[in-house]
C-alpha cells in the first residue's frame, strides 16, 4: 500500500488501521500489523501515535465524524422538514447508521463500541455535537419546551436503547422498529 520513501499520514495510518481491524478484529489488531499493510516498521507508525489505544481513539473519531456525523449533519443542514419531524427523522437517521454499521461493518462497530466504554472524553464530545444538533432544531422549529438543550438531552437519552452499542443485540428482535414508534409517540405527545 505504502512506498517507504513517501511521507507518511495520520490518515494513511487511520485508513490501514481500518483495513486490519477488518481483517482481524479489535483484539487481534496489533500496531505490527497495521505497520506491515503500509509497509513501515511498527516505529514509523509510534512517530504519530503513542500506542494502540491512540490509535484507536484516532480511527474511531474518523469513523464517527465520517461515518455517523457527517449523514446526520446533512439531515440536520438539508432537511425541509421542521419541528418534531425534523428532529424524528434525524433521530431515526441516526438509528439507522448505527443498525447499518453493526450488520454491515461488524468489525469497526466493535471498535467503536469498545472505545466508547474506554475514551470518555471522545464520545462527549460526539454526543455534545448531536446534543448540539436537535438543540438548534427544536430551537428553529419553533418547539417550545422550556429548556430546549435539556429536551435535546431527554430525547437522545430516551432513544439510546435504539443507538448505543451496548442495546446492539437487541436491534435484531421484530419489536425494534414499533418499540421505537411507541417511545417516539410518548415524546411527541409528552414534549414535542
Amino acid at each position: 500500500m505504502k512506498k517507504s520513501s513517501e511521507v507518511l499520514t495520520k490518515e494513511q495510518i487511520l485508513l490501514a488501521t481500518e483495513e486490519t481491524l477488518r481483517r482481524f478484529g479489535v483484539a487481534k489488531t496489533s500496531v505490527t500489523d497495521v505497520a506491515k499493510v503500509l509497509n513501515v516498521s511498527h516505529g514509523t507508525i509510534y512517530r504519530h501515535f503513542k500506542n494502540k489505544k491512540e490509535i484507536l481513539e484516532a480511527a474511531t473519531e474518523m469513523w464517527l465524524d465520517e461515518r455517523i456525523l457527517k449523514p446526520l449533519t446533512d439531515v440536520y443542514e438539508k432537511s425541509s422538514m421542521k419541528g418534531a419531524e425534523r428532529v424524528r427523522a434525524y433521530v431515526q437517521k441516526l438509528i439507522e447508521l448505527k443498525r447499518y454499521y453493526a450488520r454491515e461493518d461488524e468489525e469497526l462497530f466493535n471498535m467503536y463500541a469498545k472505545v466508547t466504554n474506554e475514551a470518555t472524553e471522545l464520545i462527549n464530545r460526539h454526543i455534545g455535537h448531536i446534543l448540539e444538533q436537535i438543540r438548534d432544531m427544536i430551537i428553529g422549529g419553533g418547539i417550545d419546551s422550556g429548556d430546549p438543550a435539556q429536551l435535546a438531552r431527554s430525547i437522545f437519552y430516551a432513544t439510546a436503547r435504539y443507538h448505543h452499542p451496548a442495546h446492539a443485540y437487541e436491534w435484531k428482535r421484530d419489536t425494534i422498529d414499533q418499540e421505537f414508534n411507541d417511545v417516539w409517540e410518548l415524546l411527541e405527545k409528552g414534549f414535542l
